[in-house]
């Protein structure tokens, strides 16, 4: 899963469980994993917080998030991915944003698909199955 679905659950005041339940429901999923850049993503958004309450917040929900959802780490392998998928999208002329390129290299790498708000990025990753939130 992309952070925009856990940005956005975080600012519609979704709990984690029913954000859980609607990606079973509208996709299928029975197995949720984060990128360990996503989590770096969501861990910056406590320091871009406008207010210590608004930090503290946040916190609380990411402490919840990972609680309930595993990270998969990024290795080297998944680097072999990313520079590949990078370098054959700048022969074509595409930028794909590097913090995207990095979440899809992980998600390729694991078998999985992506769930997002962010589909145009992702969809520019050949064969990364991309799902809408």
């Amino acid at each position: 899963m992309d952070s925009s679905v856990l940005v956005y659950a975080e600012r519609q005041r979704m709990p984690v469980s029913v954000l859980l339940e609607k990606l079973q429901q509208q996709h299928g999923v029975t197995e949720i994993v984060l990128s360990a850049i996503s989590s770096v993503e969501l861990e910056h958004g406590i320091h871009r917080a406008q207010s210590p309450q608004q930090a503290a917040k946040r916190i609380s929900f990411l402490d919840k998030v990972f609680a309930a959802i595993p990270t998969e780490p990024f290795t080297r392998e998944i680097g072999h991915i990313v520079a590949k998928v990078d370098a054959e999208a700048r022969k074509q002329g595409l930028v794909i944003p590097f913090a995207d390129l990095l979440i899809g290299g992980t998600a390729l790498h694991f078998g999985y698909g992506l769930v997002t708000r962010n589909e145009r990025h992702f969809r520019m990753i050949p064969n990364l199955e991309v799902h809408s939130f």
